[in-house]
């Protein structure tokens, strides 16, 4: 299957997963004014750009490496939240995304020119994805849910009508294969992962996330029967390293919160979600609501309400 017409049925097998919870509580206009220009850069270059330069990648990289090369993602989903969006860091998540960095690299080198191109093609949407990580992970004016309805309407009928241009129309069992591997991984993947990420920041939800490849490589290795490489070893034993050398990478200070208004699944016994109603009782529920200015000191990550900065 061409790499635009696999894209874009992936992505709108993510669409078909998410359609039921997106009729039942569709986005109000109010919302989609409010977030339309950060869900639109999530859109074109996490669900338009990466899928395409995955599948080409996918052409030329055996399964295990293109799967392990994955892990760079994270190493620029981490770089792009300090950078760019003023994401606390930390020693242990630095050094983890060195640990993933040194695996990719001893993955990355090859005297093939085509694995070469490949395992670039890979990189370049594990950048997309780092763009659209960042700017998901503060999108809180919609539901997970609406973010990957938006990406697989959009996204995957566009790739999906270039992929039918410029080359023959997949078989039928192609297509139905693609859209139920769109709606488990992509899909429901996409969905979990924003909810996750709203609640511990981008790079960490990224270094979580990160554990995905090495079951992708151990499902190229026990199912495919592709051989283990020593490149591939070293790479899964460092991106081990760097998985577990972030946890428990929460920090303690002294922090304010401006008032805010927005919508997110919450409970009311973390000390910021205050305001009260009888309907909903105690269990995890998501509404729109509002927070009013509050200084206080406890450990915490950077999520929905810890994106301050830090000197």
């Amino acid at each position: 299957m061409d790499a635009f017409a696999l894209g874009g049925v992936l992505y709108v097998g993510a669409a078909l997963a998410v359609l039921p919870a997106t009729l039942r509580r569709p986005p109000s206009l109010f919302s989609l004014r409010r977030g339309g220009s950060r869900l639109a850069v999530a859109v074109v270059v996490g669900g338009a750009l990466a899928p395409v330069l995955l599948a080409a990648g996918l052409a030329r990289t055996p399964a295990a490496t293109a799967s392990l090369l994955l892990n760079l993602e994270l190493v620029a989903t981490v770089l792009l939240a300090a950078a760019v969006f003023h994401e606390h860091i930390g020693s242990r998540v630095a050094l983890g995304t060195m640990f993933v960095v040194s695996g990719g690299a001893v993955l990355a080198w090859s005297s093939s020119p085509e694995l070469r191109l490949g395992a670039f093609l890979v990189i370049a949407a594990c950048a997309c994805w780092a763009v659209d990580n960042c700017v998901t992970a503060e999108l809180d004016e919609l539901a997970p849910h609406h973010i990957t309805m938006a990406k697989g309407v959009v996204a995957g009928v566009a790739n999906l009508a270039i992929g039918l241009i410029v080359a023959s129309a997949p078989s039928i069992g192609s297509i139905v294969a693609g859209l139920v591997i769109g709606a488990l991984g992509y899909g429901l993947s996409i969905t979990l992962w924003v909810a996750g990420a709203r609640d511990l920041g981008a790079a960490r939800a990224q270094l979580i996330f990160a554990v995905a490849p090495f079951v992708g490589a151990a499902a190229a290795w026990v199912v495919l029967g592709e051989r283990v490489t020593l490149a591939q070893a070293i790479a899964v034993t460092l991106a081990a390293l760097g998985v577990a050398s972030v946890m428990g990478s929460a920090h303690l200070h002294e922090h304010r919160h401006e008032a805010a208004e927005h919508d997110h699944e919450h409970v009311h016994d973390d000390a910021h979600h205050d305001h009260v109603h009888s309907e909903l009782g105690t269990a995890r529920h998501q509404h729109p609501h509002r927070h009013r200015m509050l200084v206080h000191s406890h450990p915490h990550v950077p999520d929905l309400h810890h994106r301050h900065e830090h000197d």
